[in-house]
């Protein structure tokens, strides 16, 4: 019941308090401020629908429903919806996804051919900075002074508090990945106030790590408790695994490594009371949000009261194709016939192994035409059926229901391993433990031993499509370098490097033109 309010709500406050930060109306500047704020914020009755238009951000494309009134101009609200387009930036250029479509410039993104006039990296940077105004609107009416102004006291005060703090993460999960995708980014808070005349600063890589750190470490004191927070939303669990996150690619970010910090916070999300999910197949349905101590923080989809064609709705359709039985084995009316994945990902899969769970029937291993969807074995990740095999509430079976993780168990045991190997305080003893608890969860035989390439691969086999891939390859030297070749990197069918600058996105070059604090980022 919490779960389906806290889904009800996300719409309702998402659709309901659209004047309050309206869409964007170009690509240059931010939401305008609608001029009912001040009585909104008057009343606490309104404070928790403010809330979910800022989660509703992440869930939704648009002012309406699937993705209509998109929030971002010069691209579909579906297409724009925030974790399609980071599933779009983070596996499509990956060994993980080939998609078969050719939308736009689509087809450049696994190419790894890119340029900063492409409609799809422009889509999620400005997507992103679009979260961050919504979240930047909500906090400059909770503020103490306002607060107090308002007359919100007591318990309300104290829940008012939670809220700006959940607001506050929110708004550092977009800045993470800002200073993850494209680095050097034009830089506001909630002291900036849409329609100045002034545009927004660039703050340099460095500089946002630093602010993305200190945001979230001031409000891990302030979030609710671990696993006390409504489902789906933030508590202190969700910003430790952030930092572990953050501290974890430290290197990249900064030039200084952070292992210890990362075994910090794993420690501290470990020790919080999750575990793992009896079948990891589980993890991934219709009914994910029950029964499911692993998911720390996960972006909450619904196929009656959150209609997308983002969400899981996309990472369902879009992989079903060819002759898969879309309405028994996945429970919807019908695929999109988009995405497969490489031979380099299905070597990652030993026989044994359930999460190498590939659809071969009419599929071909290699790809020798991306845009064929027959090319390329097809991945069963996510479904819109139930643990007990029901299909989700949209009787029509176009909208599903699965949720998608942010973050989960399994990630902070992987990365407690890794940090370990790079050097971190971390016992390698329990390290092992870990990964052999995800391995024999799936199937595989326990490993002796573990080493950061092993990790890698690791990541690969756990987390598969959850948009984590293109950062964990940086990190690793092999996004655009000779070490690591899937099919039709570099626009080759075997695979071939790119220059290293790729490591990172362009600035849009529309957001280059409109502000002249930004520098476009080297390569471009």
């Amino acid at each position: 019941m919490i779960r389906k309010n806290f889904k009800i709500l996300t719409v309702i406050g998402f659709l309901a308090l659209g004047s309050i930060t309206s869409c964007v109306s170009d690509l240059e500047q931010e939401p305008r401020i609608g001029m009912t704020s001040a009585s909104i914020f008057a009343d606490y009755a309104n404070y928790p629908n403010a809330l979910a238009k800022v989660y509703g951000g992440f869930a939704n494309g648009g002012q309406e429903s699937n993705g209509g009134n998109s929030d971002v101009n010069g691209i579909d609200g579906n297409f724009s919806q925030y974790t399609r387009m980071l599933f779009t930036m983070q596996e499509i250029p990956t060994d993980e996804a080939v998609i078969a479509w050719n939308d736009g410039n689509l087809h450049t993104i696994h190419k790894m051919t890119w340029d900063s006039s492409n409609e799809f990296i422009s889509g999620l940077y400005y997507r992103i900075f679009t979260q961050i105004a919504t979240s930047n609107e909500f906090l400059r009416n909770v503020t103490d002074e306002k607060l107090a102004a308002n007359n919100i006291t007591g318990d309300n005060l104290t829940e008012a508090k939670y809220m700006r703090a959940e607001a506050r993460y929110l708004r550092a999960l977009s800045y993470f990945y800002a200073l993850d995708l494209y680095g050097n980014v034009p830089f506001v808070d909630e002291t900036y106030l849409p329609g100045s005349v002034t545009p927004p600063a660039r703050i340099a890589r460095a500089d946002l790590f630093k602010f993305v750190e200190t945001e979230l470490l001031a409000i891990s004191e302030e979030l609710k408790a671990p696993r006390t927070n409504a489902y789906a939303r933030a508590d202190q669990a969700a910003a430790w695994s952030l930092l572990a996150r953050l501290y974890l690619n430290s290197k990249v970010y900064t030039g200084t490594e952070r292992n210890n910090d990362v075994i910090t916070y794993c420690n501290k999300v470990i020790g919080a009371g999750y575990s793992l999910k009896g079948k990891y197949e589980d993890l991934f349905l219709a009914d994910n949000d029950q029964n499911n101590p692993e998911v720390i923080f996960p972006i909450a989809f619904d196929g009656v009261h959150i209609q997308t064609s983002g969400g899981s709705t996309y990472m369902v359709h879009a992989a079903v194709g060819g002759t898969m039985p879309a309405e028994s084995m996945f429970g919807i009316a019908g695929g999109w016939g988009g995405l497969r994945t490489t031979s380099a990902f299905v070597g990652l899969f030993n026989s044994n192994d359930k999460r190498g769970n590939f659809y071969k029937d009419g599929q071909t291993l290699e790809i020798n035409d991306l845009g064929n969807f027959n090319d390329g074995y097809a991945f069963v990740k996510y479904k819109n059926l139930t643990s007990a095999g029901n299909f989700g509430s949209d009787n029509a079976k176009n909208f599903c229901d699965a949720d998608i993780p942010i973050f989960r168990l399994a990630d902070i045991y992987l990365m407690y391993a890794e940090a370990t190997l790079r050097g971190g305080n971390g016992n390698i003893s329990t390290a092992l433990g870990y990964v052999n608890s995800l391995r024999t969860r799936a199937g595989a035989s326990s490993v002796g031993s573990l080493n950061l390439d092993f990790i890698l691969d690791e990541r690969g086999r756990e987390l598969g499509w959850e948009m984590t891939r293109r950062s964990d390859l940086v990190r690793y030297g092999k996004f655009t370098t000779a070490a690591y070749l899937w099919p039709w990197k570099g626009n080759v069918k075997d695979g071939a490097a790119v220059g290293e600058y790729r490591n990172l996105f362009p600035i849009p070059a529309k957001d280059i033109v409109a502000n002249p604090n930004l520098i476009q980022n080297p390569g471009y």
